[in-house]
């Protein structure tokens, strides 16, 4: 089969990112002697200075990884909570129906910093100081900047002056767009990691003594304090189109840290998949497969219409779960069980036939029904016509053009020679999403958008809680043994393009550049996660080099058929490890900037 390019293979390690400075920094570390943490938490930072319209150093990370020294799998949340005054009392008092997808109101405890510096701790073997030189360099002697980034920042540059005037003396040096494919510098941010690193190596030599330091100079001094100031003083304006202030302080982010959790697993033939829990939409992804056992996909052609027709249709209806249910589960309680079980899964498989079904329609729980009764009607009076369609002024939609252009996400997934394995999916704090904090070069994330302003939901807002994230990397055991990690930016797409390539290697036997390279598609037919939450009911957005013949087929199993422009959807990267050591890697070629590098 046709692939753009080779599955990369190898013994020594192998390194698969959402950006090749990434890749090659992640694959330097493995060449000076450190292990897969220490290379992805160096690729981490690389990815804040080189896509910073897709993650920043005030944005979130879940992972899974699995340690050679311990035997375990475990799951990395770096996912920060709401702030202590994130009350639907205070939000609804600013005149909020929801929760805008930019500006300051949206942000939670940045969750990024403190999930690397525990997994440098805990499972890497560098110093603090090699794992944060190259940002640090490419920050400040600059980087080429992607030609996206530059018509970002384009789009944005009359917002930025008129209203985030921080953002524009970042992202507009001398008051022009930065150029794509020249190199553009970030000193402020260099300045702010060079002054924590300084800070950090005051606690001695000591490597552990060092990073333990970093946390508390993070979330308790000079970065939480600017944060807090600039929060609290700083009008700003967003989508609601009036200017709020945020509700982060100091004390949010030094009553937070990152924690280890156990993943939630599922067996499917000889696969073990473990995902994050349901704070996360990564259960999604094994009820489509606990859906999947009680359909023919296993006997389908990737390229068969019937393969399409059966996934989306299983998608729907995890996906109505993920709403009914999903949330965190310090604060509701999820029948995570129930909804895997087979009993449950068989009956709900029989809703999968020859036509698309196209309500939405959530599973009903004994002991849930009023919970369910709730959710859907909260998504009625909230459907996107409603959303969309009310009168607003110009300064709103302007605001809401703003919004169009939100962040995505980035992705790093490493193996090394002693078959340590991390899959990460990095994200917040996007150039275009929330303004710069002047003294240090970047801005907070704007998770909370994905809370809704209503009582009575598993996603409703309220303080300390973990928004239901859509960040969801995937981790395999083949046999009992650990085999595989993968993930992709994307959203509410994250799990959709992820199964589409875990069917194609598990089912179809394509490797893993192959799996990728194939046309790709996905649904958006359920409610959005990020403002205004809009929904296409029936929809399947698809790429038009699947051929006419595939798009009318579904077409006439009553599908709404997008097409999008071929090699435009899906960011995928992926590495496996087989039992003989040899290891392989592959990255999307769409976007042109995704790469696979080992050895």
């Amino acid at each position: 089969m046709f692939t753009t390019r080779p599955e990369i293979t190898g013994t020594f390690g192998v390194v698969t990112s959402t950006h090749w400075l990434a890749s090659s920094v992640c694959m330097a570390m493995l060449e000076r002697g450190g292990n897969a943490f220490d290379a992805c938490v160096a690729g981490g930072f690389m990815l804040h200075v080189v896509e910073p319209n897709l993650v920043g150093p005030a944005g979130e990370v879940p992972g899974i990884f699995y340690s050679a020294r311990t035997k375990k799998i475990e799951v990395l949340c770096g996912q920060g909570t709401t702030p202590g005054g994130a009350t639907l009392d205070h939000y609804r008092s600013e005149g909020l129906s929801m929760i805008p997808g930019n500006g300051l109101l949206a942000a939670v405890v940045p969750g990024a910093f403190d999930a690397w510096m525990i997994l440098l701790r805990d499972h890497g073997t560098m110093r603090l100081r090699e794992v944060l030189e190259p940002a640090i360099y490419y920050a400040q002697t600059g980087h080429p900047l992607l030609p996206r980034i530059s018509n970002v920042i384009a789009n944005m540059k009359d917002f930025f002056q008129t209203y985030w005037p921080s953002s524009a003396q970042t992202y507009l040096p001398g008051g022009a767009v930065p150029e794509g494919g020249k190199l553009f510098c970030n000193p402020v941010l260099a300045q702010t990691w060079t002054r924590l690193l300084a800070e950090a190596e005051s606690a001695g030599s000591d490597r552990e003594a060092q990073i333990e330091k970093a946390r508390k100079v993070f979330y308790q001094g000079f970065v939480a304090q600017a944060i807090d100031r600039f929060a609290s003083q700083t009008e700003v304006m967003d989508e609601s189109g009036t200017p709020h202030k945020g509700v982060i302080c100091g004390d949010d982010m030094a009553r937070w840290s990152a924690s280890y959790e156990t993943p939630l697993q599922y067996q499917y033939g000889n696969m073990t998949v473990s995902k994050t829990g349901p704070w996360s939409q990564g259960p999604t992804f094994l009820q489509v497969l606990a859906l999947l056992k009680h359909t023919d996909i296993s006997s389908l052609e990737a390229d068969d219409p019937r393969f399409v027709h059966v996934l989306v249709e299983a998608m729907k209806l995890a996906f109505a779960d993920r709403e009914a249910y999903y949330g965190d589960t310090h604060f509701v309680d999820v029948p995570i069980s129930a909804l895997l079980s087979d009993d449950y899964n068989r009956a709900r498989s029989r809703l999968i036939g020859d036509r698309a079904f196209n309500q939405l329609s959530p599973g009903v729980i004994p002991g849930y029904e009023a919970q369910v009764s709730r959710v859907v009607a909260s998504l009625e009076r909230l459907s996107p016509q409603t959303a969309l369609d009310t009168p607003v002024s110009a300064m709103d939609l302007a605001n809401r053009a703003v919004s169009a252009r939100r962040g995505d996400t980035t992705h790093i997934d490493v193996i090394d020679r002693w078959g340590n394995m991390i899959t990460v999916t990095p994200s917040g704090g996007w150039l275009q999403s929330s303004p710069v904090i002047p003294e240090l070069g970047f801005g907070l994330n704007t998770r909370a958008q994905m809370f809704w302003l209503e009582e009575g939901l598993p996603g409703t807002l309220a303080p300390n809680k973990r928004p239901r994230t859509t960040l969801s990397p995937t981790f395999l055991l083949k046999d009992g043994a650990p085999y595989m990690v993968f993930g992709t930016p994307g959203g509410d797409q994250q799990e959709q393009w992820q199964l589409i390539l875990f069917l194609r290697h598990v089912h179809q036997g394509l490797n893993l550049q192959e799996a990728i390279d194939m046309p790709m598609f996905h649904t958006q037919h359920f409610p959005s996660s990020f403002y205004p939450r809009a929904r296409k009911p029936g929809n399947i957005t698809i790429e038009s080099s699947v051929g006419s013949a595939m798009m009318d087929d579904l077409r006439s199993r009553g599908h709404q058929i997008e097409e999008s422009e071929p090699w435009s959807i899906g960011r995928l990267t992926a590495a496996s490890r087989d039992t003989d050591g040899l290891l392989r890697a592959a990255a999307s070629p769409r976007l042109m900037q995704a790469y696979a590098v080992g050895r």
